[in-house]
């Protein structure tokens, strides 16, 4: 398995994909959804009705927050965006820069810019997008990059 460092921290570049040519790979949905970490996630994306914009020709940066992150939302929170389409698909849209394959090395640079509202700080050990923590970098799919995250980026 192929390791980068992305500030201090090691993490696993490409961990869910097999090895191979970027028609082989996944587009970030199909990788989302059959990734296993990312299903809270993936069930958002369909609901919001994104399957389709984000099937595209991308290319798409997803900071994918894990099931792990959604149960950290508080339910009234969670229960007030799930009952509003509207709400679901800016919560999704939040998580997504469109029109960049922004990778590991891309995002640490961004330190103190913002991407969709939410600051990227990278220092240390660790680079985080508003209150999210970047867990693993680099999942690359046929029409760009996942960054799982340990927060879900909810937008005012």
């Amino acid at each position: 398995m192929a390791q980068r460092t992305f500030g201090l921290a090691v993490v696993a570049a490409a961990t869910l994909l097999t090895p191979g040519t970027a028609e082989e790979k996944k587009d970030v949905v199909d990788t989302a959804a059959e990734g296993g970490q990312f299903q809270t996630f993936a069930t958002a994306v369909k609901e919001a009705g994104l399957v389709q914009t984000l099937k595209g020709k991308g290319p798409f940066t997803v900071f994918a927050p894990t099931d792990a992150a959604f149960k950290k939302v508080p339910e009234e929170t969670m229960k007030g965006i799930l009952t509003d389409r509207e709400k679901l698909k800016k919560l999704v849209m939040a998580h997504v820069v469109a029109g960049k394959d922004l990778r590991a090395a891309d995002v640490a640079k961004m330190s103190g810019q913002k991407v969709n509202g939410f600051e990227v700080k990278a220092g240390g050990d660790k680079v985080t997008v508003g209150k999210a923590t970047v867990e693993k970098a680099d999942i690359t799919c046929s029409n760009g990059v996942i960054h799982a995250i340990d927060a879900v980026l909810v937008p005012e």
